[in-house]
């Protein structure tokens, strides 16, 4: 009988899911409030398998795999620097990865925001001052400035759960962004995209319900350097990496902040 590989020595091995919809990109309601955050044409989400069991030890390994793996250099779209879709292709010598805490299965993480001054009882978000940008709200105040007033409201563990940084980027947007001054539809769009991307289990005896994906924030780099998501760093810019490990799937979160499309018709990659 021929020796088994330890598992620390197995590769994973994936396969594109092209028949996956996630229902924020099918959803014309959420196409309109992504153009307007200039984040359409721009955002893409896409769907693997993968053939072994997911360790969460083994998470380096598991991206640097995804990464190499022929399958996904054919597949993975990302932005070239001209804006144009196109496949990884490149040979990725190593990732950086940051593991994303993810536990929340309510809205419960934004009841601060409602509750401190930083949105009116009506849903509308409270304007304020800014020396440098005139238009201006105490909600990206928060999100962005630690001396604002409103900054510690969200723990600073909310803060990095991935529901929350959802949330952060579809507020901030993209280059042209339209911000909105009320805040459903930025929490609606991130519950959306969460639900989308996000795996759920009930424990049989308890029936609670928890949260049973990991998720990766992912970099890629090759010969060159830094590669994917593009080859320049900005924080709405980014990738992540959805991992349902009872499914051994891997739902991929990819955007490159810049100009978004202006119309639907122009949308090339979903």
């Amino acid at each position: 009988m021929a020796e088994e590989t330890p598992e620390f020595e197995q590769t994973y091995t994936f396969n594109l899911l092209p028949n996956k919809t996630f229902t924020f990109q099918r959803d014309s309601h959420t196409s309109g409030l992504l153009m307007k955050w200039s984040m359409l044409g721009r955002i893409s989400a896409q769907a693997f398998n993968f053939d072994q069991t997911f360790q969460s030890y083994r998470k380096n390994d598991f991206a640097l795999n995804f990464f190499q793996d022929p399958c996904v250099k054919n597949s993975l779209k990302m932005l070239d620097t001209s804006g144009v879709w196109k496949t990884l292709g490149s040979g990725i010598t190593h990732v950086d990865v940051e593991t994303v805490p993810c536990t929340k299965v309510s809205m419960d993480i934004f009841d601060p925001i409602f509750s401190s001054g930083i949105v009116r009882p009506s849903g509308h978000i409270v304007k304020c001052y800014h020396e440098v940008n005139p238009d201006f709200d105490e909600l990206r105040k928060m999100l962005l400035e630690e001396d604002s007033d409103h900054y510690h409201v969200v723990s600073p563990h909310d803060r990095q759960e991935f529901l929350f940084r959802l949330f952060k980027h579809i507020v901030l947007g993209g280059e042209l962004c339209q911000y909105e001054d009320i805040i459903s539809p930025y929490i609606e769009s991130a519950k959306l995209i969460y639900k989308d991307l996000v795996s759920v289990q009930k424990n049989s005896e308890t029936r609670e319900i928890r949260v049973a994906s990991t998720i990766l924030k992912v970099s890629a780099h090759d010969e060159n350097g830094l590669c994917y998501p593009s080859g320049r760093d900005n924080e709405q810019t980014f990738a992540y990496l959805c991992i349902d490990p009872f499914k051994r799937h891997v739902y991929v979160l990819y955007h490159n902040f810049g100009i978004g499309v202006l119309s639907n018709n122009s949308v090339s990659c979903s």
